[in-house]
């Protein structure tokens, strides 16, 4: 009997990156490897028929989280099995990704023409900045790994806010970005369709309100960003990103 043809799928998921390389999958010899290993070892114990591979639609680097980053894959299974309907994936990838803090949230059905990074509308990446800690050791546990707190007293937010607006729009942004193997073949000039400084509440700060601590949220939102873009812009490691899609996708 000839097996049906792979299907594809579009999923959305989330991690802690704390002990992760990032998101790219790396060679499992390494002390830190990344987010996609073990989404494509979870997904191998569903017994396709073909090993399944992970194309992630956006990157983040050591450490960094993701309240909701993609990726699309194909999955075909044994001849006489269905396709797998969106709900069954997300449980059965959820199961076999236990106890590692990478959850599945959702899953779509996808034409094969679809690919999660070159559909991509837009990505959304936040860095939560911590003012009031004059030691990294006073960040409240609720908070490690999850805000950066720098030294030398609080924020200048209205000249913050003014000078983000410069970078809304078409620009050049040759010295933002870090080099890379490919730098020279990638053009310098991106759209940056928004950046936000905005108060961001904490975990449980209003259990600590006496201690004077002040969250803020810096949002920047592109379709697409250059090698370490706004890791250039604004340094803090501790970030999280999420992408958007078509509704008919």
């Amino acid at each position: 009997m000839v097996g049906c043809p792979p299907a594809r799928y579009l999923v959305f998921f989330q991690y802690f990156g704390t002990k992760y390389s990032g998101v790219m999958e790396t060679s499992n010899d390494q002390s830190l490897i990344g987010v996609q290993n073990y989404l494509e070892k979870a997904v191998q114990n569903l017994k396709p028929v073909a090993p399944v591979k992970f194309h992630i639609s956006s990157r983040t680097d050591t450490g960094v989280h993701a309240l909701c980053n993609s990726a699309h894959l194909d999955i075909q299974r044994a001849p006489g099995k269905p396709a797998f309907e969106e709900k069954q994936l997300v449980r059965g990838l959820n199961h076999y990704l236990k106890p590692e803090p990478i959850c599945i949230l959702n899953a779509h059905r996808v034409p094969s023409t679809f690919h999660a990074r070159f559909s991509a509308l837009s990505r959304t990446y936040v860095y939560r900045l911590l003012m009031g800690c004059s030691h990294h050791s006073e960040i409240p546990v609720f908070e490690r790994d999850l805000c950066w707190a720098p030294g030398g007293g609080y924020l200048n937010v209205p000249a913050m806010q003014e000078a983000a607006q410069f970078l809304v729009g078409t620009h050049d942004f040759s010295t933002f970005r870090s080099l890379s193997s490919d730098t020279p073949f990638r053009s310098p000039i991106r759209t940056v369709f928004q950046v936000d400084i905005q108060p961001s509440s904490g975990f449980l700060s209003h259990h600590y309100e006496h201690r004077g601590l002040e969250f803020w949220e810096l949002k920047f939102r592109s379709r697409s960003f250059l090698y370490r873009q706004i890791w250039t812009l604004q340094r803090p490691p501790e970030n999280s990103s999420s992408v958007r899609y078509r509704k008919d996708c």
